[in-house]
């Protein structure tokens, strides 16, 4: 070939691959069978956040967003548009601050969860408020949940049976995590209004489960409604260190920590359906896919990664006990990940977390991303 037709050839490449305007995605473990989408975009609807923790859909393109420091705003996701509702009292104090949220709908309108950090004299704290969309009228649901510059948990989510559900962390204290008389180291469960179900694994207690170091994401699967868990492990504690965890939960189950990291295959602790081994991956906000914009993913768990820096697809088994593949995705491309969500239109939406003091900003930090499909 002469240096004339490889240079013609070069230039056609590069034209090729510009057009598009699309990431080409690396994949390991992919699943055989059916062909997906033939392009994977990811668009930025938005920058220059202050560490944002979560996104939560109140409409088809309207979405509260949280920010550490106290913000909550509705973004507009096809337009970009971030209108302030107001701030609330939330001290950002290690990773703590303002965390997660969790909309409902109601006969009266729609109702918004949120997660915060506070100080109380000497003590740092965390409760869960119920307001409404004008951000008034604070209802306190729960409060006093042991909070530190560690370990807050903080995700809401409302579940499939219409409860409340809230991860909390062991506030770098792990012996809490066993105790069903504290809020740390728990999954919670809650009536909206603040009550605790009739239903809940331990008569008058929220705690749902417990044995959790700092559980950051919940979801449930879309047919089973079975709910699972991203969970960090240690980093340094009883000098272990890495093992994360993505747990299924079963009420009033016990996950370990600290007695059992990992797969410990020990007598009366459960097991992780998927841990990180030697690696850490830091798991925050997860989904389950059930859009069609993507038929190939439809089921598959999405978590996102702060240490990681990275999206994981996990295909699980038809019982739902085992992770028969995996995927890594963004690897590295926007840095540190704390939350993902299908939205109403099948998309995905990820916030990147690169100015929580552990990553490093890039420009236009921190950002909403959207991940559609087409082809």
């Amino acid at each position: 070939m002469s240096g004339l037709s490889r240079r013609k050839l070069l230039l056609l490449s590069i034209s090729i691959i510009s057009g598009y305007l699309a990431y080409v995605i690396l994949r390991e473990n992919v699943p055989s069978g059916g062909r997906g989408p033939d392009i994977m975009t990811i668009d930025e609807i938005i920058g220059n956040l202050d560490t944002p923790w979560s996104i939560s859909f109140i409409s088809d393109d309207e979405a509260i967003v949280t920010e550490r420091f106290g913000r909550v705003s509705v973004l507009d996701t096809s337009t970009g548009r971030l209108d302030v509702l107001g701030e609330v009292q939330a001290n950002e104090i290690g990773e703590g601050g303002l965390l997660g949220s969790a909309v409902r709908r109601t006969r009266g309108g729609i109702e918004i969860f949120l997660y915060y950090t506070y100080r109380r004299g000497g003590s740092i704290l965390n409760r869960v408020s119920k307001f409404d969309t004008k951000l008034r009228d604070e209802t306190i649901l729960l409060d006093e949940i042991p909070g530190a510059g560690i370990h807050n948990g903080g995700r809401l989510k409302i579940g499939p049976d219409d409860r409340l559900y809230v991860t909390t962390g062991d506030a770098g204290r792990p012996e809490l995590a066993q105790s069903v008389s504290s809020l740390a180291g728990k999954i919670l469960r809650l009536n909206p209004d603040g009550s605790v179900p009739n239903d809940n694994p331990f008569r008058g207690s929220p705690v749902y489960s417990l044995g959790h170091r700092n559980p950051q994401g919940i979801d449930w699967h879309p047919v089973t409604k079975r709910l699972y868990s991203t969970e960090h492990g240690p980093t340094g504690e009883r000098l272990q260190f890495a093992h994360d965890e993505i747990n299924l939960i079963t009420p009033g189950g016990n996950y370990g920590w600290p007695e059992v990291i990992g797969r410990g295959n020990v007598r009366d602790y459960i097991d992780p359906i998927w841990e990180s081994g030697s690696e850490t991956w830091a798991p925050s906000g997860c989904t389950f896919y059930s859009g069609s914009q993507n038929p190939e993913w439809r089921n598959n768990f999405i978590f996102a990664a702060l240490r990681g820096a990275h999206l994981q697809r996990l295909v699980l088994s038809g019982d739902g006990v085992t992770v028969v593949q995996s995927e890594r995705l963004l690897r590295g491309d926007f840095g540190r990940l704390r939350d993902v969500v299908e939205g109403p239109d099948g998309s995905l939406y990820v916030l990147t977390s690169n100015r929580d003091g552990r990553g490093s900003p890039r420009s236009n930090d921190d950002k909403v991303l959207r991940i559609s499909w087409r082809g």
